[in-house]
C-alpha cells in the first residue's frame, strides 16, 4: 500500500511539472521585473518567430496568406459615386510582423503594443461601378497593392478567469482596439473590360492618390483587423494561461 502511495505522490509531481511546463513559443515574464515590458515585447517576438511555420498546439498550420473576405469602398455622393469591392483578399508577409514597443498595466491586464511588418502583398479580385477621373469606371477584374513598413498600434484589456478543475488563471480578451500607418504604397488593377489606355490613367491616378484611398478603406479594414485580431488573442489565451507569460 505505501508502495502504491509513493508512486502516485510521484506521478501527480510528473502531471504537475508536465502541467506547469512553457510552452516553447512563449517566454515568462515577472510583474516584478522593472523591465518587464522589454521582456513581454521578447516574448512576443518569440512567439512571432514561430508564426512562419505554424503552431500546431495553437492550431495555426498555415498563417499565409492572411485571408479576408471582402472589402467595400466608396469615393463620393450621388448616383454616379465611385464603389469598388475587393473580394477574396490575400495578405502575403503578416508573419513577418516584429513587436516594437509595449506597454503593459498588468495590474489590470491593460496592454499597448506596437506592430511592425516590413512588407505586405496583397492580391483580390474586384468589382466597380461609378465614375472615376471623369470616366465611367464599371468593371472588373484583379487588384495587387504592396504597403511597406506598415506599423500598427494595439490595445486590448483581458478579464481573468479559471476553468473548471483548473487553477491557472487564463485570460478573456473583453476589448481591442487598433489603428495602422503605411509608409509606401504601390498599386493598381487589371481590368477585365477597360482598355490599355484607361487602366493606365486609373493605375496613375491610383498611386497618386494612395494614401487617401488606404483612408477610404481604413474604417472597414481596422474592422476586420479588429475581429482577427480578437479571434487570434482569444485562442492564444484560452490555451496558454496568463500565468505562463507572466508570473
Amino acid at each position: 500500500m505505501n508502495k502504491f502511495v509513493v508512486l502516485l505522490v510521484i506521478l501527480l509531481k510528473i502531471l504537475s511539472c508536465i502541467k506547469a511546463e512553457t510552452p516553447y513559443f512563449v517566454e515568462k515574464c515577472y510583474r516584478d521585473d522593472p523591465e518587464v515590458d522589454e521582456c513581454l515585447k521578447y516574448s512576443g517576438n518569440k512567439l512571432a518567430s514561430f508564426l512562419h511555420e505554424g503552431i500546431p498546439e495553437l492550431g495555426l498550420d498555415e498563417v499565409e496568406p492572411t485571408v479576408i473576405d471582402e472589402i467595400t469602398i466608396a469615393l463620393g455622393d450621388g448616383p454616379d459615386a465611385y464603389r469598388a469591392t475587393f473580394s477574396n483578399i490575400e495578405a502575403y508577409g503578416v508573419s513577418n510582423i516584429s513587436l516594437a514597443r509595449v506597454r503593459s498595466d498588468i495590474d489590470t491586464y491593460q496592454f499597448q503594443l506596437t506592430y511592425e511588418i516590413p512588407r505586405i502583398r496583397v492580391r483580390s479580385n474586384f468589382r466597380s461601378s461609378g465614375v472615376l477621373l471623369l470616366i465611367k469606371a464599371a468593371g472588373s477584374g484583379e487588384y495587387w497593392g504592396d504597403y511597406e513598413n506598415v506599423r500598427c498600434k494595439v490595445y486590448f484589456k483581458g478579464v481573468p478567469y479559471q476553468k473548471e478543475d483548473d487553477d491557472r488563471t487564463f485570460l478573456s480578451v473583453e476589448r481591442v482596439k487598433m489603428d495602422f500607418s503605411v509608409q509606401e504604397i504601390t498599386m493598381g488593377v487589371e481590368s477585365e473590360t477597360d482598355n490599355r489606355v484607361i487602366q493606365a490613367a486609373m493605375n496613375l491616378f491610383i498611386n497618386s492618390n494612395a494614401q487617401e484611398l488606404l483612408r477610404e478603406m481604413k474604417p472597414a479594414l481596422k474592422a476586420k483587423f479588429t475581429v482577427l485580431l480578437h479571434n487570434f488573442m482569444e485562442n492564444l489565451f484560452s490555451k496558454i494561461p496568463f500565468d505562463e507569460w507572466v508570473e
